[in-house]
């Protein structure tokens, strides 16, 4: 394994109080991750909850990361571990679990990145021992520090129960998922109402008593939320996706030529 892997350097740079920006992607084509890594993103967040991907294009995601120098983080469907395992064999930077809610999905979510008897992921690392070319023994020896695990936090349930997930061994932060924490005290897609914003700050206090990093995941276009979030210090940043930036591109494009146009 390297020495300073992307989810290390990763880590130090939390350490730090420094914050990490990335992007995330939708589309299955994985050169748009590629592009997204060369135009600065430190990590892209390839979203296997909510588009098309399968196995392949996943891959195809991780790769194209790598090739952009960027880290790749997969979030997977569901906090299940025959999701997770063909995942880690790809070697991504790290896994964003979704909805984790109490202490003991988050332990479920870490057994599941971890070899017996931490854990009960199964040994089968393809991608993720660089295809045989990095020894068994030297890639069990450290496999666990290779990504990261992260936990979303996107439900009332787990901002009350966040001192004990965070007390799981394994962890490394928790990241707030706005949209659906909105909709579980019925503010859906309100993500700025008072109530909501109370619980994300309530995430910020615990994380900051404890000592812990936490993310956030955000719209490309909401600079206030940008702002808002930064000024808390967050660590670890999503702001915005390729479906996005390519719609607020046409938006703009179009605005101005029509623009141009009315005044002929």
């Amino acid at each position: 394994m390297e020495t300073m892997c992307k989810a290390q350097q990763i880590r130090e740079k939390m350490k730090r109080g420094e914050t990490v920006i990335g992007a995330h992607t939708f589309y299955l084509d994985p050169s748009i991750t590629e592009a997204l890594g060369l135009h600065g993103f430190e990590f892209v967040w390839i979203d296997g909850e909510h588009s098309a991907f399968d196995k392949g294009s996943t891959l195809g995601h991780i790769m194209a990361a790598a090739a952009a120098d960027t880290a790749s983080i997969v979030r997977v469907p569901w906090n299940d571990q025959v999701l997770v395992k063909p995942v880690l064999e790809m070697g991504p930077d790290g896994i964003i679990f979704p909805m984790v809610c109490t202490a003991k999905e988050a332990k479920a979510a870490v057994a599941a990145c971890m070899y017996p008897p931490k854990g009960v992921r199964g040994f089968g690392p393809r991608r993720a021992n660089k295809y045989g070319a990095v020894s068994n023994e030297e890639y069990l020896d450290c496999p666990e520090k290779g990504f990261l695990r992260i936990v979303q936090i996107e439900h009332v349930d787990a901002v009350h129960n966040l001192r004990e997930i965070l007390e799981v061994e394994g962890i490394d932060f928790p990241l707030v998922g706005p949209n659906d924490l909105s909709a579980s005290i019925g503010h859906l897609g309100d993500t700025k109402h008072p109530e909501v914003r109370a619980l994300c700050e309530e995430v910020v206090r615990i994380c900051k008593e404890m000592g812990r990093p936490f993310g956030v995941s955000l719209g490309a276009g909401d600079r206030e939320a940008i702002e808002y979030w930064l000024d808390k210090g967050v660590s670890f940043m999503g702001c915005g996706d390729d479906i996005s930036y390519i719609s607020a591109g046409c938006r703009a494009t179009m605005e101005f030529v029509n623009g141009l146009m009315e005044r002929k």
